[in-house]
């Protein structure tokens, strides 16, 4: 019993203790309810008022902002009225100069339809005037002119022929005096050689025993010679002496250098002239080789391809009227550089120009074609500056001038070819020359007798007075060089000097 109600008294505390429970948990729930409540309240009022003042400063920003566009608008306004008023006042100022022009305008007008009616009026007075003067003079108008020009140019023919020679010679004058000081300097700073240079083809026996020898048995040594070496053996009556005869300078030099080998050892037979052909051969193109570099090396061109360094060096072996085209070469380069600084040229393309200029020489017995073209060719094969092409293609007129280089380059060309010594001509190219320039100087009408003097460099011609004045004297010199450029081909320059001489002979007895 006492278990039993323990129990029950247990089980009403459990009860009432939750029912306690449950009242104070829903007193804090109730409590916090009515603290958010009153919190969302108070940010619900905070958020109005703060909304309230943004919509009072916004009112307030719109009218500051459209009463500055009003004022804004205002002066606007104004500053397009005052643009306008000038307007119209510059309108009526151009208005006004209009029709101030358009009077001017009439009054010019009226002005050149006088000037026309006078103009008109004086050609009728001089037409007629003109033609009572022809009637009274009984000659046309161009009969008149014709008369009055010759009749001034017999009277004044002294005065016209001094002011056409000093206007000839004023600046020309200046113009050769500073050619000559530039080609008298590039001269004088080149202090080389100008000797004339012949390769030659002859060999010098120690004695005519050796004949035999280099001839041999049944003629097999001088055989052997000629097809190894692809050269003329040519044996005659001269003492001590043979001649070599090939169209190749290069095997000439290599068959002269055989036969010196062979005389120098002494024994002459097939085996031993073999021996001598390869030895030569490979000794002929170390000089060449050799004959390259060192041009290369004196003109301070700078290394090239080894394979033109080669036909370089083959000019060495090459002569040109008896002058060493190498030499010729090597002279011009220099020549070249020094009118080049003078000129205001491209001295490096100047020297290039000048010492590949003959490079076609060195091959143009095995190919067909001028050594100018075949020079041009081979410079284009190796990749040569095209600028140097052009330098070097025009020395011979070929070509056009084009570029100061290729003029420097001709010039330098016969600087070279003309000083004194420098070429040897041969009889039948110096008798044609004369010959050609004496005729061309008898073509002319007027010319009595003419003479070709100083080895071709000076042309006489004495003029028959009656037929020739001082005048036709001065035209003829001028047309007689003319022709001789146009129709003869000479290195350096030829002076034409025309003589007109007038002799008064009478007798005293």
């Amino acid at each position: 019993m006492n278990l039993a109600t323990g129990t029950i008294i247990w089980v009403i505390l459990f009860f009432s203790g939750m029912g306690v429970g449950y009242l104070v948990r829903r007193l804090i729930a109730d409590n916090r309810i009515r603290s958010a409540e009153n919190r969302a309240q108070n940010i619900l009022n905070e958020a109005k008022s703060k909304s309230q003042d943004f919509l009072l400063e916004a009112k307030n920003r719109s009218l500051k902002i459209l009463e500055d566009s009003k004022r804004e608008g205002k002066e606007r306004h104004a500053q397009l009225i005052r643009i306008e008023n000038m307007l119209s006042k510059k309108e009526s100022e151009l208005e006004s100069k209009s029709k101030e022009a358009e009077k001017d305008r009439q009054v010019l007008q009226t002005k050149i339809t006088e000037t026309e009616k006078i103009e008109a009026e004086l050609t009728e007075k001089r037409q007629i005037q003109i033609a009572e003067l022809e009637k009274i003079s009984g000659l046309r108008r161009d009969e008149a002119l014709n008369l009055m020009h010759q009749t001034i140019e017999k009277e004044y023919k002294d005065d016209l022929y001094e002011k056409m020679k000093k206007l000839g010679e004023g600046n020309q004058e200046v113009l050769d005096r500073k050619a000559k000081e530039i080609m008298t300097m590039a001269i004088q700073r080149y202090a080389g050689s100008h000797i004339s240079d012949v390769t030659t083809t002859i060999v010098n026996l120690p004695s005519d025993e050796m004949k035999g020898k280099i001839i041999g048995k049944e003629g097999r040594n001088i055989k052997t010679i000629e097809r190894m070496t692809g050269v003329d053996v040519i044996i005659d009556d001269t003492p001590e002496t043979l001649i070599l005869s090939s169209f190749d300078p290069v095997r000439r030099h290599t068959a002269k250098l055989v036969l010196e080998k062979l005389i120098a050892d002494g024994r002459i037979h097939p085996a031993k002239i073999e021996e001598f052909v390869e030895k030569a051969k490979a000794e002929i193109n170390d000089k060449i080789r050799e004959a390259g570099e060192a041009a290369l090396y004196e003109t301070g061109v700078g290394i090239v391809d080894p394979k033109l360094t080669f036909l370089l060096g083959r000019l060495a072996f090459r002569t040109s009227f008896g002058q060493n085209v190498l030499i010729h070469s090597i002279e011009m380069t220099h020549v070249a550089a020094i009118l080049a600084q003078e000129l205001g040229g491209d001295v490096s393309i100047a020297k290039r120009g000048a010492l590949f200029h003959d490079i076609g020489k060195a091959v143009d017995h095995e190919v067909q074609g001028t050594h100018v073209e075949i020079g041009r060719k081979i410079l284009q094969k190796f990749n040569v500056d095209e600028r140097v092409i052009l330098a070097m293609q025009s020395h011979h007129e070929e070509y056009p001038y084009t570029t100061l280089e290729s003029r420097i380059v001709q010039a330098a060309d016969a600087i070279s070819a003309a000083r004194p010594g420098a070429r040897r001509d041969t009889v039948e190219i110096y008798l044609k020359r004369l010959e050609d320039l004496e005729r061309i100087a008898n073509s002319f009408q007027g010319v009595e007798k003419s003479y070709a003097v100083q080895a071709g460099r000076e042309l006489r011609i004495f003029v028959t007075p009656a037929k020739v004045d001082d005048l036709t004297a001065l035209k003829m010199a001028k047309d007689i060089a003319k022709r001789i450029e146009e129709e003869m081909r000479y290195p350096g320059e030829i002076k034409v000097n025309v003589i007109r001489e007038t002799r008064a002979i009478e007798y005293a007895r």
